[in-house]
């Protein structure tokens, strides 16, 4: 659990920081108009997007495939497969929140 804490601390500080030169570079104005940061944009709203289809998708396989070894799995291995479930939902949840995250701060750059 710290390391968790410790990774998600380490995302938002770094997403903070990066949002803080990104005023700072914006604000310069010819930046903001560049091919790069423009292209990066739009790069950063069609992974999100898809990231938003894709995870769920794949976890929902995962989970299936899961209780299917759950249910032919004996008492010790099923304890096993129940954290290998719940392990993927936790995934399922946190790839939804940080792409949906990363989608609302891309867009407020884009006008």
């Amino acid at each position: 659990m710290k390391k968790i804490m410790k990774k998600l601390y380490a995302l938002l500080m770094s997403l903070a920081i990066s949002t803080v030169t990104a005023r700072n570079a914006f604000a310069a104005g010819n930046i903001a108009d560049s091919v790069a940061v423009t292209g990066t944009k739009k790069l950063i709203d069609d992974v999100t997007t898809a990231a938003l289809v894709i995870a769920p998708v794949i976890g929902v396989v995962l989970i299936v495939y899961f209780c299917i070894r759950r249910s032919a799995a004996d008492e010790m291995d099923q304890k096993k497969w129940n954290n290998r479930i719940a392990t993927a939902v936790v995934s399922i949840i946190g790839a939804v929140l940080a792409t949906s995250l990363l989608n609302v701060v891309v867009s407020y750059y884009s006008s």
